[in-house]
């Protein structure tokens, strides 16, 4: 017998005559969730952000969290929080030590037993502000505090920009892998302030040009051609920070449309959102390996660089393309060869730990030349690379 009631279905099932009656219920939640959020590009953004939370961007909330890291704490957490408590609105601040080696389970507990022990219940929204290491941890705070409360992304760098503020994804590294812990938590909004980019030293903002230049490489070969030409007019050959403010407000632009086309299509990493992963198998490990001693950028340039060699070895892009690639990072400021401290098979060993590994596999995504991706046989875009062939191939770099 069927009996339907506000979409759930009840099966009755056996026979009597000795035989155990069995009962199904089926679940019925097919419905359609609107994740969609506004991004504010521009300079200064804390009165809009204010301005927002006055006309109801986040309703039902009674307590915001401003959770930040040690270095931006001063310069934008504190700032803020005083701004909201001068607005009416209940707050409070929590940061932890700043850098890659903070964001793991542990930091993530620690902050969550803060917010218990201030009486914060599922009423609250977190406002993370800084880059992507605290947009990462507060963002998968927020997914699983009080089984999901809702964040605002204030992000202070171009990696936040480029990388954190479109797609949802959180997450803490472990001693085994990064960010294969985690859970999808689209932000109400993300702010991107242009302004903050003048407080980075400029070796984290280079650190965020790696990831500008990977979504080059993946879906624009426009935007690859815009970076060669204009490189120079954010940071300079010897490490001055330029910042032509017209060239930072195009490249924050174009870093979201290119990661909002690819999340848009595959929200959950299904299938086409790998292409993000571009230089991320390699990239992930030389970090880890490093010790996070190098930027997570610095570490992705490196894997850029051998994805791009490793696909002219395998016919996807030519030399003269991956010779391109190497160019611009280099114009960049970004190291694009692998650390003598680090062996070939350390950074092999690490790799096998990458999120995309299947069956054993280590596997990577490839450029199609610049602007594209490469397609394979099965309708995905990663493939598994033989061990030998990776080894060859760092092999040869090391000239």
């Amino acid at each position: 017998m069927d009996d339907n009631n506000n979409g759930r279905s009840v099966a009755w099932a056996g026979e009597k005559g000795g035989e155990a009656m069995s009962r199904s219920f089926e679940v019925v939640l097919k419905k359609v969730v609107d994740h969609s959020y506004a991004i504010e590009i521009g300079e200064k953004l804390f009165p809009s952000l204010i301005r927002d939370l006055q006309q109801g961007l986040v309703p039902g909330v009674s307590k915001y969290a401003v959770i930040t890291d040690s270095s931006v704490e001063p310069l934008y957490g504190r700032p803020l929080l005083e701004l909201l408590r001068q607005h009416g609105f209940t707050a409070e601040l929590f940061a932890f030590p700043a850098g890659e080696k903070s964001k793991t389970r542990e930091t993530k507990a620690l902050l969550e037993d803060q917010l218990l022990s201030h009486s914060y219940g599922r009423d609250c929204c977190i406002i993370a502000v800084g880059g992507g290491a605290v947009t990462d941890l507060a963002g998968f705070l927020a997914g699983t505090f009080g089984r999901g409360v809702p964040s605002l992304n204030y992000a202070t760098t171009l990696l936040a920009a480029a990388d954190a503020s479109v797609g949802g994804k959180t997450g803490v590294n472990t001693p085994v892998a990064t960010n294969l812990i985690g859970v999808f938590h689209q932000p109400r909004k993300v702010y991107i302030d242009l302004a903050a980019w003048r407080t980075l030293p400029v070796r984290e903002f280079r650190s965020g040009l790696a990831e500008t230049i990977k979504h080059a490489c993946l879906a624009d070969a426009g935007f690859f051609r815009y970076l060669e030409e204009n490189i120079g007019r954010v940071v300079s050959p010897d490490g001055e920070l330029i910042l032509d403010p017209e060239i930072c407000e195009e490249i924050a632009l174009r870093n979201c449309r290119i990661k909002y086309e690819v999340v848009r299509q595959d929200e959950h990493e299904s299938n086409l959102r790998q292409i993000l992963n571009l230089g991320h198998t390699a990239g992930r490990a030389l970090e880890a390996v490093s010790g996070y001693e190098l930027l997570h950028g610095e570490a992705i340039a490196v894997g850029l660089v051998i994805q791009a060699r490793l696909g002219v070895k395998l016919g996807y892009m030519t030399c003269d393309e991956a010779d391109r690639v190497t160019a611009l990072l280099q114009q960049a400021g970004l190291p694009t060869e692998i650390p003598v401290s680090i062996t070939n098979r350390m950074l092999v060993n690490k790799m096998y730990t990458d999120k995309k590994v299947r069956s054993g596999q280590i596997r990577f995504v490839f450029q199609d030349g610049i602007g594209a991706m490469k397609t394979f046989a099965d309708g995905s875009y990663s493939v598994p690379v033989e061990e030998d062939t990776i080894m060859a191939l760092l092999q040869e770099l090391r000239g």
